[in-house]
C-alpha cells in the first residue's frame, strides 16, 4: 500500500485530512495516527463532513472534547495501539494505528462501490462503523451517538449499511 497522503484512491481534500491528521499526530507526541485523529481533521477540513453534524451546539461540543484529547485527554492512550481486533490488520499502512488503516481501507472501498475516489464522509462512515474505535468514544462524550452519524451518512448517500454491524 502506498503511503495514505500519496494515494491515488483518495480525494484531494481526504489526501489534506490524512496529512492534517499525521501533523496532529506528530505534534501530539502519538506514536500513530488514529480515528480521533481523523475524526479531528475531517472536522477542521472537510465541509462536507462537517456538514454531517450541523452548527449546533453539539458540534461545538464535539470540537471541544477533540481539543481536550489533543492536550491531555489523549494522555491514556498514547501507550497503547488502537485496534478493536473487529477489523483485519492493514499491514503496510505505516503511522496509522490498526484501526484507523482498515478505516481508510473502508473508506476507499466504499468510495470504488461508487466508482469515485474516498472523501471525507467515506472516511466517516469508516470510522463510526467500529464503537472500539477512539472517535466513536469521543463523539459519545459529545453526546453523538456513532448509529446517528451513520444514519445522517446514509441519508445523504443513499446506501443503506448498519453502523457496527459493517465488515471493515
Amino acid at each position: 500500500m502506498q503511503r495514505a497522503d500519496n494515494d491515488a484512491r483518495l480525494s484531494d481534500d481526504l489526501t489534506s485530512v490524512v496529512a492534517g491528521a499525521r501533523r496532529r499526530a506528530v505534534r501530539d507526541g502519538d506514536r500513530q495516527i488514529d480515528t480521533a485523529h481523523l475524526l479531528h481533521s475531517l472536522l477542521e477540513s472537510d465541509p462536507e463532513t462537517r456538514a454531517v453534524f450541523g452548527d449546533g451546539p453539539q458540534i461545538a461540543r464535539l470540537l471541544g472534547y477533540l481539543v481536550q484529547r489533543s492536550i491531555g485527554y489523549g494522555l491514556r492512550w498514547q501507550s497503547g495501539v488502537e485496534d478493536s481486533g473487529a477489523v483485519p490488520v492493514v499491514t503496510g499502512a505505516a503511522g496509522f494505528s490498526p484501526l484507523a488503516a482498515g478505516c481508510m481501507e473502508y473508506a476507499c472501498e466504499r468510495a470504488a462501490g461508487r466508482g469515485g475516489r474516498a472523501r471525507g464522509t467515506d472516511l466517516l462512515a469508516a470510522i463510526v462503523a467500529d464503537p472500539q474505535a477512539r472517535a466513536v468514544e469521543v463523539l459519545e462524550r459529545a453526546g453523538i451517538g456513532a448509529r446517528e452519524v451513520f444514519a445522517r451518512l446514509d441519508d445523504r448517500s443513499g446506501r443503506t449499511e448498519e453502523c457496527g454491524e459493517t465488515t471493515l
